[in-house]
C-alpha cells in the first residue's frame, strides 16, 4: 500500500484527453475513454487495467503487471503498490491502456 497513490494517479490519468473518473462499482476510481473502461483503482493499494490479451501477456512475461486477482485468464493485469516509484509505473500503465483505446477509437 502506497498512501495516496489513488489521488495521485487519479489526477493524472483523469486530466487526458476524452478520461472520464466515475467511483467503481467494487470501490475505488473508475477511469473510461467513451464507454471503454481502461482501467480502475482500489484504494491506495492496486490498479486494474484492461489490455488486448497479446499485451496482457507480454507484461506479464516481463514482470511488469501480474494476472487479474479475479480473471486470470482474461485481459486485464492487476497492478499492487508497493512503493512510490509503483505509483509512477501504475501511471505508465493507465497510459498505455488509454493509448491502445484511443487507435481503437479512431479506427
Amino acid at each position: 500500500m502506497v498512501q495516496g497513490a489513488q489521488e495521485r494517479i487519479s489526477k493524472e490519468v483523469a486530466k487526458w484527453k476524452g478520461v472520464i473518473a466515475t467511483p467503481h462499482r467494487f470501490g475505488g476510481t473508475e477511469f473510461k475513454l467513451g464507454k471503454r473502461e481502461i482501467g480502475h483503482i482500489h484504494g491506495d493499494y492496486q490498479a486494474d487495467i484492461a489490455f488486448p490479451k497479446t499485451i496482457r501477456d507480454q507484461l506479464v512475461a516481463e514482470k511488469k503487471a501480474q494476472p487479474h486477482h479475479i480473471l486470470p485468464q482474461s485481459g486485464w493485469i492487476t497492478f499492487r503498490f508497493r512503493s512510490d516509484a509503483d505509483v509512477y509505473q501504475a501511471v505508465d500503465l493507465f497510459k498505455l491502456s488509454y493509448d491502445l483505446a484511443v487507435m481503437k477509437t479512431t479506427d
